[in-house]
């Protein structure tokens, strides 16, 4: 039975288990990333295990996400992160060079190679054909010291694609397709691969605008083959010689086959308040517009705004929409400038912004009360924009923009003609933003720089046999870790300081969470299906450790951050049957006893009054001891 171009690569990096789906395997990392919203931790979390340089062929920490330096915090985290990469042997792009996966795709994205990354966007590099997945920061943390990566053995999807997308139709709305069709559950446990005839008429952009968007499906990564678009899109960035021929074989099985006609797919938007609540903008109808935001790790290829600036040249934006462009790095910036591209974009009325994450994370250009803004990103969920009401779409740029100039939702086909764009042969290469680390001979005598606002890592403690604690919080369906710890210009700054950050969590929810689960002094939390998807932060495991949080009990859980809960000494336990959710209440006093044999058995019992309610958790050998030991830091302590 011939292999998929994931389980290729999964087979040549497994230094541990087999690859029968459902088991656990451990793999080589070859490259990690970090960003400044995560990285703080994730370096502290590293200096913490006393290794003195990474062992990773390549490891970079990019700084885009808290880019706003309105006080101290925010620089004093970006001078610690260059401090400690500068020591730890991790080249350092620095604020302004563009957003991690953008930069890591132009220049360091290897075909074949594996790559984490504290962003559960690092599917982004699937485009490549990299086996590229999202992770806490204290994976990235033992990955950087050479340990293995261990995920559960996923299923394996295929998206074949037919035909060629139709003028205006884009690789976004092949995304939204798909997550019209599957939901944003409907990738957990498995990687997508997409194939077919049409995956030859899509570009590289193209490609990891649909890799980045698959991280909302809940699948632990996206991946296309490596071929001759990948080869061009590497010569182009002069890393010709970094092309390896990735392809699955003939006889490969996969677990689902989904067909896509790309002639068929249509423009699409996912309206509020879910990437997966999809419809064809030509059915939303006369929807006013007052903010549009073109750009994130999901849109701002150059390829992308080359389109934005050829619709909008020698037009005006709408007098009621503010407008908004992020480049994904400085190359596509310096690209567009030099192409003469960026004026077409600027005389049209457009904000021009930070190569930064910005507004996709609530860091700035939040809309109005209520405003409806369209985005290119990949994120809608309720308050994510940094506005509680604000109605956020996700669109292509093309809808965007067509949007823009009319001033009310608009389908782009209806403006005629479509720009015909050539992308260029060369890019202009500068790499100067990315500094490299000290040479290991003189890495003893860097200073690792600390701001008042770096608090350390919150302890824990190991796993008792028995729990008592109340129900300190019910939550229903598909909590993100937008609920659980927001992010915003507000709150991202204290990434790095924990107590601090505490008062914020659960705010969405229940703004007395905080304050309750101190009291409590230990405490369970309990919810619907999908619990945690979204983003990698670990600190939504981090911080309710810190206020005490000693189980989880949910319907289901998403990939990432069940593996954070068990790494911060939390543990995650669903319902034997999901009914039972409907028979705790918030408040209910919990005992769930016989905890050391159900880490063996994975059944265990929860008590509440005088019901019996039966509870599974299925950890391997390996999670049980990190439980046990009260975390992942604990557990690498005791074995090196």
């Amino acid at each position: 039975m011939g292999l998929t171009i994931a389980q290729k690569i999964i087979q040549s990096h497994l230094l541990s288990g087999d690859m029968t789906p459902g088991s656990e395997v451990g793999l080589r990392i070859d490259q990690t990333l970090t960003q400044d919203a995560t990285g703080t931790m994730a370096y502290l979390e590293f200096e913490a295990m006393g290794i003195p340089r990474v062992r990773t062929q390549r490891s970079v920490a990019y700084i885009d996400h808290n880019t706003l330096q309105c006080g101290f915090e925010n620089a004093d985290d970006h001078r610690f992160i260059q401090s400690a990469a500068e020591k730890f042997g991790v080249w350092f792009s620095r604020p302004g060079n563009g957003i991690c996966h953008q930069v890591h795709l132009e220049r360091f994205g290897v075909p074949g190679k594996t790559l984490i990354g504290s962003d559960s966007h690092t599917p982004t590099c699937g485009g490549l054909g990299m086996l590229a997945m999202g992770a806490g920061g204290l994976d990235v943390a033992v990955a950087m010291g050479g340990g293995a990566y261990y995920i559960t053995m996923p299923k394996m999807y295929k998206v074949e694609l037919t035909g060629r997308l139709q003028p205006y139709v884009t690789a976004k709305d092949v995304s939204l397709e798909l997550l019209r069709r599957l939901s944003v559950k409907g990738g957990v446990g498995a990687i997508i691969e997409w194939g077919g005839e049409g995956v030859a008429t899509l570009s590289v952009p193209q490609r990891a605008t649909i890799t980045n968007m698959g991280t909302e499906l809940g699948a632990t990564t996206s991946i296309f083959p490596s071929d001759e678009v990948t080869r061009a899109f590497l010569e182009a960035q002069g890393r010709g010689a970094d092309y390896v021929a990735l392809s699955s074989d003939a006889d490969a099985v996969y677990d689902k086959v989904i067909t896509i006609d790309l002639s068929q797919v249509v423009p699409l938007a996912a309206c509020p308040h879910s990437p997966d609540n999809v419809k064809p903008v030509a059915e939303l109808g006369h929807i006013a517009v007052d903010q549009v935001c073109v750009g994130s790790c999901t849109n701002s290829s150059l390829a992308d705004l080359m389109m934005t600036s050829a619709m909008l040249k020698g037009k005006t934006i709408a007098p009621s929409v503010s407008m908004s462009v992020s480049p994904g790095s400085r190359q596509v910036l310096r690209m567009l400038t030099d192409l003469g591209m960026l004026s077409d974009i600027l005389l049209s009325g457009a904000r021009l912004l930070e190569c930064a994450c910005g507004p996709c994370i609530g860091m700035g250009f939040s809309p109005s009360s209520g405003g409806v803004s369209l985005r290119t990103f990949n994120r809608n969920f309720l308050g994510r924009s940094g506005t509680a009401d604000g109605q956020v779409y996700l669109v292509s740029p093309e809808t965007a923009v067509a949007s823009a100039l009319t001033g009310h939702i608009t389908d782009p086909r209806t403006l005629g003609q479509a720009p015909e764009l050539h992308l260029p042969d060369h890019y202009t290469v500068d790499d100067s933003a990315v500094l490299p680390p000290a040479p290991a001979d003189r890495a003893a005598d860097v200073e690792i720089l600390r701001g008042p606002n770096i608090k350390a890592f919150p302890e824990s403690r190991p796993l008792e046999d028995t729990i008592s604690a109340p129900l300190i919080l019910k939550v229903g369906d598909n909590i993100t870790t937008d609920h659980i710890m927001p992010a915003g210009a507000k709150i991202l700054p204290y990434r790095s300081n924990i107590p601090h950050l505490s008062q914020y969590c659960f705010a969405v929810c229940d703004e007395t969470f905080s304050q309750r689960a101190k009291a409590a002094g230990q405490s369970i939390v309990v919810g619907g299906s999908n619990y945690g998807q979204g983003s990698s932060r670990e600190h939504a495991a981090l911080v309710p450790l810190y206020l005490g949080v000693r189980a989880v009990i949910a319907k289901s859980f998403a990939r990432i951050h069940v593996a954070n809960l068990i790494n911060a000494g939390i543990l995650p336990l669903t319902f034997a049957d999901a009914a039972d959710y409907d028979r705790l209440s918030q408040g209910d006093a919990l005992t769930l006893t016989g905890i050391d044999a159900g880490l063996e058995s994975g059944s265990f019992t929860l008590q509440a009054g005088d019901q019996t309610i039966p509870l599974t958790g299925h950890f391997t050998q390996r999670q049980a001891a990190i439980l046990k030991a009260g975390g992942l830091l604990n557990y690498t302590a005791q074995h090196k």
